[in-house]
């Protein structure tokens, strides 16, 4: 088993910290797995994406130009990664910033208005998270609970009182896909 996840959208919006919780929490699952981070200069509002790759043997190279599952969090994103997905992977895309319907041939592609949603918890910080929620419900590599102990673990102590907004989010998402 080999799988190549990219994640994509402006800075600020999570997209490092989802691939960092995947990638670990892989590994408590007794995975192999690759973090890979690409930014520019910016921290907030630049171009960010990441490549997680997990798999059931030893990974020997960090790239790869298509992936199995893309998480696009904005239009920018989506122009640029959208059409490197493999054929029958997942796109899972914003529709509360990307308007127009996403169909791309021989790819799933899921609409999750994560913006949208994050907002009505009244918390748009956890936009990420109810991304994450929707891949969850799509993917079925993660356990529940490593997730959630992979989310203590990023969160810390000073951030632990987040903890049931981030879990709330990833209901909501996990919801959001039919």
């Amino acid at each position: 088993m080999i799988r190549k996840i990219r994640i994509s959208g402006f800075g600020g919006q999570g997209v490092m910290l989802t691939g960092q919780l995947l990638a670990y929490a892989a590994t408590k699952q007794g995975l192999y797995s690759l973090w890979v981070p690409t930014y520019g200069p910016e921290t907030r509002g630049g171009t960010a994406n990441c490549s997680i790759i997990i798999s059931d043997k030893p990974i020997f190279s960090p790239v790869f130009q298509k992936s199995d599952d893309l998480l696009i969090f904005n239009e920018p994103s989506l122009t640029k990664f959208g059409d490197r997905v493999n054929e029958g992977g997942n796109l899972f895309y914003n529709s509360s910033l990307i308007k127009n319907k996403v169909s791309k041939p021989l790819v799933n592609a899921y609409a999750v208005p994560m913006t949208e949603l994050a907002q009505s918890l009244e918390k748009p910080q956890v936009a990420n998270m109810v991304m994450l929620g929707a891949y969850l419900k799509k993917v079925d590599i993660f356990k529940e609970d490593v997730i959630i102990e992979s989310l203590k673990y990023f969160l810390g102590s000073k951030k632990l009182n987040m903890l049931p907004v981030n879990q709330k989010a990833l209901c909501v998402g996990y919801e959001s896909i039919e």
